[in-house]
């Protein structure tokens, strides 16, 4: 019975770990796009936008 235990108790440590090491940073965010606002085409009906001058 111990040589099942080693496994399953190794897999388990990892599984902690990988959960507690998860992908999130501590950097302050590095992006130019203003994700709160919207574009100007957003609410519209598609084919219905302003003209382009064609």
């Amino acid at each position: 019975m111990n040589s099942l235990h080693r496994p399953l108790l190794a897999i388990l440590l990892f599984s902690i770990g990988a959960i507690l090491a998860g992908c999130s940073t501590n950097s302050p965010k590095q992006t130019s796009i203003p994700w709160s606002r919207p574009q100007a085409w957003e609410g519209q009906i598609p084919g219905m936008g302003q003209p382009t001058g064609r």
